[in-house]
């Protein structure tokens, strides 16, 4: 019979993964009762993934009330976007300094699978390998300190990240902007990496009118 701590492991996993790719969009309502005969288990490891998932601020974990996923102010999530913007800044200027050959491969491999299907409708695909160029840069920064502070950010903003990517223009967009933190990297030039990567991360300009889109509260409607 499988262990709770390993119940627990698993539907801490599954449920976050579901909440990163916005299989769970922010707000559902989850149901230990639910969840618990979803895995074939009793309710205690089922708590112990709500416990985990919130500690990680993914879910939201009320007494006598079904836990939900972390909702957002746009507010809130445009502050966040601001600080992950200076953390991912911070990994693109260590990267410069200190990333490996390998590590630029695979950042100019992810790069070219991103710009081979970047006119297509595999929203999910792109955001996925934009992810692993994210991850590539973060690992180059040689601090898994900050490496764990920005990717624990982003995931708190992912779902909301990916609503923005299933347009087609900030796909196109992003791929300029990867390429000039790519190269910035490659020269070696740690202040050009530094500004490229957190204006590329930051909500500014049309950035940020696609981003109030996703929120009618503030577009005034």
């Amino acid at each position: 019979m499988q262990e709770a701590a390993t119940y627990a492991e698993t539907i801490q996993q599954t449920l976050e993964q579901e909440i990163l790719s916005g299989v769970l969009a922010p707000g559902t309502r989850l149901e230990e009762e639910e969840i618990a005969a979803r895995f074939k288990c009793s309710r205690t490891p089922v708590r112990e993934a709500f416990r985990q998932l919130a500690a990680a601020s993914l879910i939201t974990v009320r007494a006598r009330q079904p836990a939900e996923v972390s909702a957002l102010s746009a507010r809130k999530l445009i502050e966040m976007f601001q600080v992950m913007a200076e953390l991912e800044g911070l990994c693109a200027r260590l990267a410069a300094r200190r990333a490996t050959g390998a590590q630029i491969a695979r950042m100019r491999d992810a790069h070219a699978r991103l710009e081979a299907i970047a006119d297509g409708d595999d929203v999910d695909l792109f955001y996925e390998i934009n992810r692993d160029f994210h991850e590539v840069i973060y690992e180059a920064s040689q601090n898994e300190f900050l490496a764990e502070q920005t990717r624990g950010l982003r995931n708190r903003v992912a779902p909301y990240r990916k609503l923005v990517t299933q347009r087609r223009r900030r796909r196109v967009d992003s791929l300029t902007e990867h390429a000039a933190v790519l190269q910035a990297i490659v020269d070696g030039d740690e202040d050009l990496a530094d500004r490229m990567m957190t204006e590329h991360v930051n909500l500014l300009g049309e950035k940020l009118l696609d981003f109030i889109a996703l929120f009618p509260e503030m577009r005034g409607d």
